[in-house]
């Protein structure tokens, strides 16, 4: 047994147990393997509700030692009321993380034929190829980091 399997056993070991019963191990707040399906999900045009999107620092990339001109590194905090959407958005030009803080909210990706549930401590990469709209089924708000790169200023998806 690998050493990094020994230790998802110790730190996730429900996803260890998940893990063992399929081809492909399963983490917290991803797609299934078998789930993936170009275009599952349709856009949606929901608007924003309940959601409260906070720039908390940015930085203009071009203006560091990388130059990556017309681009900007920015990182903020949504936070999003029972019942609240985050309206479908793109991440083909926007690559992101989100660090889910506070609470549990459902994704409906673009790419996954069942809606993916994040829960606090999980952490979701958003790359090229992701589409998708979240929704906060809960009772408690949810509270999210997320950590971007921005090329259009104007560019006000969540």
């Amino acid at each position: 047994m690998s050493t990094s399997h020994t230790l998802s056993r110790l730190i996730w070991p429900g996803l260890a147990i998940v893990g063992a019963l399929s081809a492909q191990p399963v983490f917290a707040g991803e797609c299934p393997a078998d789930k993936i399906k170009p275009n599952a999900q349709q856009m949606v045009d929901y608007k924003p509700v309940g959601v409260t999107d906070v720039t908390l620092g940015a930085i203009d990339l071009g203006k560091q030692p990388a130059h990556l001109e017309g681009r900007e590194l920015r990182f903020r905090k949504l936070t999003i009321a029972p019942g609240g959407i985050v309206p479908w958005h793109s991440h083909d030009d926007r690559p992101a993380l989100i660090f889910v803080q506070q609470g549990e909210i459902v994704e409906y990706a673009s790419n996954c034929v069942d809606p993916i549930v994040h829960k606090a401590g999980d952490l979701r990469p958003e790359v090229f190829g992701t589409s998708h709209w979240w929704k906060n089924l809960g009772k408690e708000t949810v509270v999210l980091y997320v950590g971007d790169v921005r090329k259009d200023p104007h560019d006000h998806n969540m």
